[in-house]
């Protein structure tokens, strides 16, 4: 039965069906083959895949992300970070991870982070005489923290599907975003004291004071979110929602740099990427459902129990695995299909599934930059106008940095899991 599941599979995937179909196709042919299961209940778990009250948090940054990329707040945050850190060596570039962070913060989302974070900078590095495959490459890796810094839609889901607390999750990407930032900023610092890459003069404390001034709105925002998360006056869901209704007030009243009429084609964007997310879930969770009735996850889990007795070889080939399924198919489609398979090993080598949540999402963020595929090498390329081997090129030490970080978090598990301790 395993086998035919494989096959259908890679069958459907060899003809380019996208994997959302793949997964919903498969698991209603081996529930037809296999079991007695009746098929109206395909129908249900379908209804129900996509029924769980945390993916509202989900729309709901989505089109936080929309609103914020197409007004002025992205815009005002980077005014800011220019003003306090961009007359220094490499700081501009620093700005330019500081900024993607600061976004990544409210919007949750990876794509939106590239978009609005890289139309403005990559062509401000580049004016201010920074080489144009280091700033492509720092904009579109830097925009992939968008799903590391809380909130973060893959941590939604990842939490719904394992039955965590999506606030500990939260909690837990917060010391790993700020290391890979860091790291991120360090390379930048040396790259450009190598190069002596820096902007001309430092802005007047008036000029940061105006800044600071024009941008409160938008620092406030991050606040008044992951605040009300944390300090438990918030469910996620209810600080999305409030994200949302913040941006869209602030854009229209207090900034104007929305009008009524420019929010169709900023809610279309929002719908279609939130149909698009909620289908995967919704097949990915007939196929779940299907592992769950033949417990595949049991008999996985048994079979590799027998050739694999250490807990940090088991990490190092999640990670591998993860990277080369990273090259060819969506990876948050198979965070869906793979979380209940790894289940039973996460309580058989004692893992967190706080942490293990963690790891997911570092691998995602990997994958978002991995050729053929990378979502985020066609979001960059997309607005640089460049080709997708060139983004590639530009990425790879960047890659090649991530890849240490997450090794890093794989290994110190107390790096995301000791702000979570104080989390009840």
């Amino acid at each position: 039965m395993t086998g035919l599941l494989l096959a259908v599979l890679v069958l459907l995937m060899v003809f380019g069906v996208p994997l959302s179909v793949v997964c919903g196709v498969a698991a209603m042919v081996c529930l037809a083959l296999f079991t007695h299961i009746p098929p109206q209940a395909v129908f249900q778990q379908l209804y129900q895949g996509a029924e769980y009250d945390l993916l509202q948090a989900v729309i709901f940054f989505i089109a936080a992300g929309s609103i914020m990329t197409h007004g002025s707040l992205a815009t005002r945050l980077v005014n800011i970070g220019r003003a306090i850190v961009g007359g220094i060596t490499g700081g501009l570039a620093i700005t330019s991870v500081l900024i993607c962070m600061f976004f990544a913060a409210v919007s949750g989302s990876s794509p939106a982070t590239v978009v609005a974070i890289g139309t403005i900078m990559i062509p401000a590095l580049t004016k201010s005489g920074y080489d144009s495959r280091f700033a492509v490459g720092l904009l579109t890796s830097a925009g992939s923290m968008g799903i590391l810094i809380p909130p973060s839609i893959p941590m939604i889901i990842w939490a719904v599907i394992m039955g965590v607390s999506v606030t500990k999750q939260f909690v837990a990407g917060i010391l790993p975003g700020l290391i890979l930032g860091g790291a991120l900023m360090a390379y930048s610092y040396c790259m450009a004291r190598k190069h002596n890459w820096r902007t001309r003069r430092k802005a007047s404390l008036a000029e940061i004071k105006t800044a600071v001034k024009e941008g409160l709105f938008s620092l406030m925002m991050p606040v008044l979110v992951l605040g009300g998360i944390y300090s438990g006056i918030f469910t996620a869901t209810e600080a999305a929602s409030v994200a949302f209704a913040y941006a869209l007030f602030v854009e229209l009243v207090i900034h104007r740099s929305l009008k009524p009429g420019d929010l169709l084609p900023v809610l279309k964007v929002s719908v279609l990427t939130s149909t698009m997310l909620l289908f995967i879930i919704a097949n990915a969770s007939v196929l779940s459902y299907y592992f769950s009735a033949d417990q595949i996850p049991q008999r996985v889990a048994e079979f590799l129990l027998q050739y694999i007795d250490n807990k940090y070889l088991f990490l190092l080939l999640v990670n591998a695995g993860l990277l080369i399924m990273g090259c060819f198919m969506d990876i948050v489609s198979a965070l869906l299909v793979l979380g209940p398979v790894f289940m039973p090993l996460l309580q058989q080598f004692d893992i967190d599934p706080v942490h293990f949540g963690i790891i997911m999402v570092l691998n995602i963020e990997v994958a978002f930059l991995t050729p053929p595929f990378g979502v985020n090498l066609f979001v960059s390329s997309g607005i640089t106008g460049k080709g997708i081997v060139e983004v590639t090129r530009a990425t790879l030490p960047y890659l090649l940095l991530m890849w240490g970080v997450l090794l890093l978090i794989t290994y110190v598990p107390w790096l995301s899991l000791v702000l979570t301790q104080w989390i009840q």
